[in-house]
């Protein structure tokens, strides 16, 4: 019964140790923690295929087009694209 509960006791400090490193290395790449950062490897923003600029003014149309890569930048950080229009950070 010790020999039980010893082995119990092993195995759920195992677990719990691969969780935190797990979580740690799963950590948000840097490039999509804000639109700053974003903008440095997407100067102009990046949007889904067919995708428009919600403006008032001038629409951005100079925004990279990958329906791949969005999907990816929105599965990390959903407020990259605040206006909610499909493109992520966009600007001129």
């Amino acid at each position: 019964m010790k020999t039980l509960l010893a082995v119990a006791a092993l195995a759920f400090a195992l677990a719990a140790s691969t969780a935190a490193a797990v979580q740690t290395t799963a950590a948000m790449p840097a490039v999509y923690k804000n639109c700053t950062n974003f903008n440095k490897k997407y100067p102009h923003g990046m949007g889904r295929v067919g995708a428009r600029d919600k403006t008032s003014g001038v629409p951005v149309t100079t925004f990279k087009r990958s329906n791949r890569i969005f999907a990816v930048a929105m599965r990390w950080n959903r407020g990259l694209d605040r206006d909610k229009d499909r493109i992520a950070c966009e600007k001129r």
